[in-house]
C-alpha cells in the first residue's frame, strides 16, 4: 500500500497540473492490439518477440506477481544488460500497478543491496552475471530473485517457490486486455547516479512517463514497424522514455545492442539495422567528428577549399553524405542528450546541415524538459519547454545566468524516503529547482550554462562555467578526458590524456608536457581574462565515473 507521505506528495503535485487525458497503461495496450503480429523486441544478434508474444508475456508475469500476492505500489527490482527480457519485465511490472525500480548492472554489490533493501523492493529479476556476485542474505525484504535471463528461480526466500509458468495458454488479439492504471500512481523509482554526491530515489508516477511518451509522439520521427537502436542504459529514464517506451508505443522494432557501446560498436550495428530515429549522448557524435571529420577538415588543401564558397559547399556535402552513411543512411534525425555538446562539433554539424537535434532533461523530469526539431532548433540551445512544462530562469534580471526552474506534469513526486532532500528541490509553489545553470531567450529557447554546484566563482566575482573551458580542449587531439576545477583560487585544467595517441607518437613525457602547454596558450587566447587557465594537471589515470560514464566531479573539485 501507498504510505501516507507518497500520497500527500501526490496531492501536492496534483495542485499544480492536471493530469493529462492520455494513460500510460492504454498506450502499451493500445501498442500490443494495434501491432499484434510485428516484430515488438528482439536482442541484437538474435530473434525478437512480436507484439503479441509480448503482451502475453506480461500476462503471465502477472499471473506470477499475484501468486506473489504482490499489491499495487509494491516495488519490483530490476537488474540486468538491456534485453527483451529487461524489457517485459519493466512493462508488466507498470501495468500491473507495481513499481519498478531499475538499476544499472554497473552498480557494485554493496550498492545493489542497498539499494534494494532502501527501495523496500519483493521481487528481483537479474541477470545471472549479476547473480553470481551478489550474497542473497544482505536483502531483507526480497521474497524471490528470477533470473533476468530466462525467469527461472535464483533464489527463493520463502517455501512455496514460486515459479514462472510459462505454459499459461495465450490469449489471441481479440482478448487481451489491460486494466488501466491511474496516471496518479507511481510507476518508477529511479536510483540516480550523479556526479555531485549520492544517488537519491527519484518517484515518477504514471503521468510524467505518459507526459514524456505523448510529447515524442507528437514531436520526434516515429511510425509503426520504424526500427530503432537501444544502446543507452535503459535504468536511466533519457534511454528508457526514448529508445523503449516511446518507440514500442508506436509499433517500432526495438533492437537491443546489449554490447559496450563503444562508438565502433554502435556505428557497425546502425550500418546494420539502420535505425528511423536515433538517440545519442554527445560523447559519440564528438568522438565520430574528433576521430573522423577533424582530421580531413584540418588538412591543408581542406583549408583552401573551405575558404571557396562553391568548394565549401561541395565539401560539406561529401562529409554530411559520409555521416549519414556511418549512422545507418535511413534515421529522420538524431536525438542527442544529457550532456551540453561541444560546440565547436555543433557549430560544424550545423552548418553542414545535419540533421540533429538536442534536447534537456533530468530525471527528476523522466526526463524531458526542452526540445525542439532540428528543423526549427536554434544553435546552442536545447529548445523550448515541453508542452506540459513552465520553465523559467530564478533571476528578475533579463539575460542574467541563473538556476533553471520547472514545474507541471513529467515533475517527480519527490525522492522516495527522502524529505529534505525533497524539500530542497522541490519549493512550496511546485517548483523543481533543477541545479542547472541557463538563460531564457525572448523566444523561449534555452541555452544551458553549466551545474550551479560546478561554477567557478572568481576572486573578481566573476562566474566561471567550468564546462564551456572544458569543451574548447575536448577538440584537441592529445586529451581523452579534461575537469576544470578551482585550485587555490587558480583556475586548473585537470587533463587525461589520450594514452594510445602518446604510444602511437613515441611522445615522451615532456613532449607531452610541451604540447599541453601549448594547448593552454591557445584556449585562453579564445577565453577573457577572466576564464585564463591558470595551470594544468596530467593525470595517470582516467576520472572516475559514475554508471552513466559521467565524471565524478565532486571528488576533484
Amino acid at each position: 500500500m501507498i504510505n501516507i507521505n507518497i500520497l500527500i506528495l501526490i496531492l501536492q503535485v496534483q495542485n499544480f497540473g492536471i493530469m493529462i487525458k492520455e494513460n500510460l497503461t492504454a498506450y502499451f495496450e493500445n501498442a500490443i492490439l494495434e501491432n499484434w503480429d510485428k516484430l515488438s523486441l528482439q536482442d541484437y544478434d538474435n530473434g525478437g518477440l512480436t507484439f503479441g508474444e509480448i503482451g502475453n508475456q506480461i500476462l503471465r508475469l502477472h499471473s506470477l506477481f499475484k501468486e506473489h500476492g504482490l499489491q499495487r505500489g509494491d516495488k519490483v527490482v530490476l537488474i540486468g544488460k538491456n534485453s527483451a527480457y529487461w524489457g517485459t519485465v519493466y512493462l508488466a511490472t507498470v501495468t500491473y500497478g507495481a513499481v519498478i525500480v531499475p538499476l544499472l548492472q554497473d552498480f557494485t554489490p554493496k550498492d545493489i543491496y542497498n539499494l534494494v533493501n532502501h527501495s523496500d523492493s519483493k521481487l528481483m529479476f537479474a541477470s545471472e552475471f549479476i547473480c553470481q556476485k551478489l550474497d542473497f542474505t544482505k536483502f531483507e525484504f526480497l521474497r524471490t530473485v528470477y533470473y533476468l535471463d530466462d525467469y527461472a528461480v535464483a533464489h527463493d526466500y520463502t517455501t512455496d517457490f514460486i515459479a514462472f509458468n510459462n505454459d499459461i495458454s495465450p490469449v489471441d488479439q481479440a482478448h487481451f486486455k489491460l486494466e488501466h492504471i491511474a496516471n496518479s500512481e507511481i510507476a518508477a523509482i529511479l536510483y540516480t547516479s550523479g556526479t555531485s554526491g549520492q544517488p537519491k530515489g527519484v518517484m515518477l508516477n504514471h503521468n510524467s512517463l505518459a507526459a514524456n511518451i505523448r510529447y515524442a509522439r507528437a514531436n520526434m520521427p516515429l511510425e509503426s514497424g520504424d526500427r530503432i537502436v537501444s544502446f543507452l542504459p535503459l535504468a536511466h529514464c533519457y534511454g528508457a522514455a526514448f529508445e523503449f517506451l516511446f518507440p514500442f508505443s508506436k509499433g517500432c522494432t526495438i533492437i537491443f545492442l546489449g554490447k559496450l557501446p563503444s562508438p565502433q560498436v554502435i556505428l557497425k550495428a546502425f550500418g546494420e539495422i539502420k535505425p528511423r530515429l536515433i538517440l545519442s549522448v554527445p560523447l559519440v557524435i564528438e568522438k565520430v567528428y574528433k576521430n573522423k571529420i577533424k582530421p580531413t577538415i584540418d588538412k591543408p588543401i581542406s583549408k583552401v577549399l573551405l575558404k571557396i564558397p562553391i568548394l565549401r559547399r561541395f565539401l560539406y556535402r561529401k562529409v554530411l553524405d559520409s555521416l549519414k552513411v556511418a549512422f545507418g543512411g535511413e534515421f529522420k534525425e538524431i536525438v542527442i542528450g544529457g550532456a551540453k555538446m561541444n560546440e565547436e562539433v555543433e557549430t560544424f554539424l550545423r552548418a553542414i546541415g545535419f540533421n540533429f537535434a538536442i534536447g534537456y532533461g533530468m530525471t527528476e523530469c523522466g526526463p524531458l524538459v526542452a526540445y525542439d526539431g532540428w528543423k526549427t532548433t536554434r544553435i546552442y540551445s536545447t529548445g523550448k519547454a515541453v508542452d506540459c512544462l513552465e520553465m523559467k530562469i530564478d533571476t528578475d534580471v533579463p539575460g542574467k545566468v541563473a538556476e533553471i526552474l520547472v514545474r507541471g506534469e513529467n515533475v517527480m513526486l519527490g525522492y522516495y524516503k527522502n524529505p529534505e532532500e525533497t524539500a530542497k528541490a522541490l519549493d512550496a509553489d511546485g517548483w523543481l529547482h533543477t541545479g542547472d545553470l541557463g538563460v531564457i531567450d525572448n523566444n523561449g529557447y534555452l541555452y544551458i550554462k553549466g551545474r550551479s554546484k560546478s561554477m567557478i566563482l572568481t576572486g573578481s566575482g566573476q562566474n566561471v562555467y567550468p564546462e564551456e573551458i572544458e569543451s574548447k580542449f575536448n577538440n584537441f587531439p592529445l586529451v581523452s578526458e579534461v575537469v576544470v576545477v578551482s585550485r587555490n583560487n587558480l583556475i586548473t585544467a585537470l587533463i587525461y590524456p589520450d594514452q594510445d595517441r602518446i604510444k602511437n607518437q613515441h611522445l615522451k613525457p615532456e613532449q607531452v608536457e610541451k604540447v599541453f602547454f601549448h594547448y593552454q596558450k591557445r584556449v585562453n587566447e579564445e577565453l577573457p581574462a577572466y576564464m585564463q587557465v591558470n595551470k594544468i594537471e596530467i593525470r595517470e589515470t582516467e576520472f572516475e565515473k559514475t554508471p552513466k560514464k559521467s565524471i565524478k566531479r565532486f571528488l576533484y573539485e
